[in-house]
């Protein structure tokens, strides 16, 4: 199939941050874009060829839209399953396979699927309502502390919490979760993957992620990981088995723990670009979203390897700030060397919100973690 100028069209069900850089790529190959969304303000609006109102959970929403392309994608998870496998059953090519994303979609299935395929993993409970966790607690099932997980629509944190206490419990959410045992870590660790139809394969390599304590989000994706070499080889066969059982096509990000004991235990996937693969844009040869863009056109797949040291830095609404937003000091980190910042198109800020990211790269991984520490005590995102 002719992609390049023609009249072929990609449809990506989602509007934010990651189908708006996925669609930095296809317009520099000139493939025509259709992108479904939700939000009239969606960052993805002032990049696509044709922008279409719709609920990306509402079936009758995401099956007329998958009839006005050729290959459909998703830039996020929480989309009408019935609706692309109607859309697969008539022909059309959904990439990843809805058969991947159900097995994705929902923490508590996910879980059951490493266990089933022997994936190494956190232990877990899994629960239909989280009133049952208390009673689990008090039969002896359940220790504190653990990790709660809402089984569906978690994002940027949201749908995670450390319970410590009996209060904590009380305080949960409703529906499907999981409990998770605690994992003493050393380090967070995650490994792209790409599939393409034809059966190529490819791993970026290890990166190496630091969490906010209080938001559960990504402050620092550092590439490579400083780990031994042993360990980052495990990482990747690791994520190489995932992929491979779940089959996905396009990328496929796995998180994982390594433990005290450098064990890799899987946390969990996410089957689009993703935040730990943003350094890749300035850093590697092939970034993320272009491989994405390759893989589910069945088009070769780039090198992955990155030319220089990266690291990534999420810039987040400040606490205490709510409203039309305002970057403070974006002049002073542009005059850094190396340093590049991306904003995402959200004309409103509020507390922890994923405004924009700031990638650095240094031939030393030691100075590019200094600087993206200066980076990230300059830049401020806060409202008027």
């Amino acid at each position: 199939m002719d992609y390049f100028s023609s009249r072929f069209k990609l449809g990506i069900l989602g509007g934010g941050q990651l189908g708006k850089m996925m669609l930095y790529e296809t317009r520099k190959f000139d493939i025509h874009t259709k992108v479904l969304e939700a939000s009239n303000e969606a960052p993805c609006k002032i990049s696509c060829n044709e922008f279409v109102l719709g609920n990306l959970m509402d079936f009758d929403a995401v099956y007329n839209f998958g009839k006005q392309v050729d290959v459909l994608t998703i830039e996020i998870e929480n989309v009408n399953l019935d609706a692309l496998e109607k859309l697969e059953d008539e022909g059309l090519k959904v990439y990843p396979p809805t058969k991947a994303l159900r097995i994705i979609q929902n923490k508590a299935k996910q879980k059951l699927f490493y266990v089933d395929h022997g994936i190494p993993t956190a232990e877990f409970s899994r629960f239909a309502y989280a009133s049952e966790i208390e009673d689990s607690i008090e039969n002896g099932g359940l220790e504190f502390p653990f990790v709660w997980k809402a089984a569906q629509f978690g994002y940027d944190g949201q749908g995670v919490k450390v319970v410590r206490t009996m209060e904590d419990v009380k305080n949960l959410p409703a529906g499907e979760c999981i409990a998770e045992d605690m994992i003493p870590f050393k380090n967070e660790l995650a490994v792209i993957v790409v599939r393409s139809p034809s059966g190529e394969v490819v791993t970026y390599p290890v990166v190496e992620m630091e969490f906010h304590p209080e938001a559960n989000q990504v402050e620092y994706v550092i590439c490579p990981a400083r780990i031994d070499d042993q360990v980052a080889k495990k990482a990747r066969e690791v994520a190489l088995t995932v992929s491979e059982k779940i089959q996905h096509i396009g990328i496929l990000a796995v998180e994982m723990f390594q433990t005290k004991d450098d064990e890799i235990l899987v946390n969990e996937v996410a089957p689009r670009p993703h935040n730990s693969g943003h350094y890749s844009i300035e850093a590697s040869y092939t970034n993320q979203f272009e491989q994405h863009i390759r893989a589910i056109l069945d088009l070769p797949l780039g090198k992955t390897d990155s030319k220089v040291a990266g690291i990534m830095v999420n810039l987040v609404g400040a606490e205490g700030h709510t409203g039309e937003v305002v970057y403070e000091n974006i002049d002073k980190i542009m005059a850094m060397e190396g340093v590049t910042p991306h904003i995402y198109g959200k004309k409103q800020t509020r507390p922890f919100r994923k405004m924009g990211h700031v990638t650095i790269v240094n031939t030393d991984i030691d100075e590019a973690r200094r600087v993206a520490q200066h980076v990230k005590e300059t830049i401020r995102v806060v409202s008027k």
